[in-house]
């Protein structure tokens, strides 16, 4: 009993011990941010608030019900987000993989042996046959994870975990915007298409008129000819811009991985950005560590500095225990009574005297990737705060340019207006209205451009915030708490 009882304290202490075991990894420390702490200022930049960028979800962001819809059937059957799902599938089976290194491994095997010693080729008759009972639970080989190795492993492990769901909000925001801006293309191009067609009709209108005017021998050939130019010309357009509306679409619904509803799209760009929201810019470049892809370089970070400390721990022994506790007994009932019992246990330690630098090239490499990794890092910011920093320029002077635009198109069409009055009241030449037209007509498609351009900035500044922020539970500096589900 007392012997069982030592037996017994000695494996606690032992575990105790390994549960304590030191950590060789270097102290993690979050890196100085790259990039100066505001956004740009100037005459390109809109007046900033002082507050910082809320939650914005794409629910606030992009709130027109028909494309509120869209996204969620992309969410839902897009093969990428599917993939991102299943890799952080993969990352958390890995990391539950190298969490159980940590615990010892443990089998059982039982056996009865059946000995009939007139089958033995002895020749005997008169011995009686034997059984033999046996039950045993062993430990074929655990180590114990006295210099941190195993844990350092089991850190980069779940580090690579939490960049693996990173990795699939990233997949999920670009998702999100490329849909958004997916949707937007074809707003534009419906609007392109209603223009030439609607250019065809006054443009066959002028034809015909024209022919009147050449047969009654008002108007020369070369009137009739200017306009066929135009009404050829923006024929040609309606072809383009149908392939193109058609185009649009297919590109949208590989995004989305199943037909779009024609009900859901927008009929014009006017009407597809009219309900979109404005994303406000804080000052704090801070705000960019919510980027999902500045968290995944994050997390690629902590882990290969973790990794440091598992190549550290390599250099020292390796101590392992293995361990043998059976029953054997030649009747079943008193298989496991206190006679039948019998224990073994063993410890080995290992050390590699020479390797031919091995041990230390591996922390050599491990602390190189770890640079590579903080270089990354950093380059993440840096390629997030210029993102930033375009989309708020774009921001900034949009809205004048729009404004000009709008101005644009509305003197062209007076002067359009003007110039067929003056054309047909035999003033000027048709030659001056045709140009008055070709004006117009390229007017109001630099306007459906530029509203396109200024949606197209809102989407662009959603993804380059990073768009939905995460929960404070996703932050990489809680990384320390945070254990991945367990199934």
């Amino acid at each position: 009993m007392n012997a069982r009882v030592a037996r017994s304290r000695a494996v606690a202490g032992l575990a105790l011990f390994s549960l304590g075991a030191c950590s060789l990894a270097p102290t993690y420390r979050q890196p100085v941010l790259p990039v100066p702490p505001s956004f740009p200022t100037g005459p390109a930049y809109a007046p900033q608030s002082d507050a910082g960028v809320p939650s914005y979800s794409y629910v606030q962001v992009f709130a027109d019900p028909r494309l509120l819809a869209i996204i969620d059937q992309a969410l839902a059957n897009n093969q990428d987000i599917k993939a991102a799902a299943a890799n952080i599938a993969a990352a958390r089976a890995r990391y539950r993989i190298q969490r159980a290194e940590l615990l010892p491994e443990i089998n059982a095997t039982a056996g009865v042996t059946h000995i009939d010693p007139s089958r033995s080729g002895s020749g005997g008759t008169s011995a009686q046959t034997k059984n033999s009972y046996t039950a045993q639970a062993s430990i074929p080989g655990y180590e114990v994870d006295l210099f941190g190795r195993i844990r350092s492993l089991g850190n980069a492990a779940q580090d690579r975990y939490f960049a693996s769901e990173a990795a699939a909000r990233a997949t999920r925001l670009a998702l999100v915007a490329d849909v958004a801006d997916a949707w937007l293309d074809y707003a534009a191009d419906s609007s392109l298409l209603q223009l030439a067609q609607d250019t065809v009709v006054a443009a066959r209108k002028s034809v015909d008129l024209t022919a009147k005017r050449l047969n009654g021998g008002i108007a020369p050939r070369s009137d009739l000819r200017q306009a066929e130019l135009t009404l050829h010309s923006a024929e040609a357009d309606v072809a383009e811009q149908t392939t193109a509306l058609a185009q649009d679409r297919n590109a949208l619904e590989l995004l989305v991985g199943t037909p779009v509803d024609t009900a859901r799209l927008a009929t014009s760009i006017s009407d597809a950005g009219a309900h979109f929201a404005e994303v406000p810019a804080g000052l704090d470049s801070s705000i960019l560590l919510r980027r999902p892809d500045v968290m995944q370089a994050e997390y690629e970070l902590r882990a290969t500095t973790a990794e440091i400390g598992a190549a550290r721990a390599a250099l020292f022994p390796q101590i392992s225990l293995t361990g043998l506790l059976g029953f054997t007994s030649t009747a079943l009932g008193a298989l496991f009574t206190g006679d039948s019992f019998a224990w073994q246990a063993g410890a080995n330690a290992s050390y590699s005297i020479f390797t031919g630098g091995a041990g230390r090239a591996n922390i050599a490499l491990s602390k190189a990737q770890r640079d590579a990794a903080l270089a990354s890092y950093r380059k993440a910011i840096q390629s997030a705060f210029s993102d930033v920093a375009d989309a708020l320029a774009r921001r900034g002077t949009i809205q004048t340019q729009l404004a000009a635009v709008g101005a644009q198109r509305d003197a062209a069409a007076d002067n359009y207006h003007l110039a067929d009055l003056r054309y047909h009241g035999g003033i000027t030449s048709y030659l001056e209205s045709l140009t008055a037209q070709q004006a117009l007509y390229s007017a109001q498609r630099t306007l459906v451009t530029t509203q396109l351009v200024r949606a197209n900035n809102l989407v662009g500044l959603y993804r380059a915030i990073g768009g939905d922020a995460p929960g404070e539970k996703d932050a990489p500096r809680d990384a320390g708490t945070r254990t991945p589900p367990v199934n």
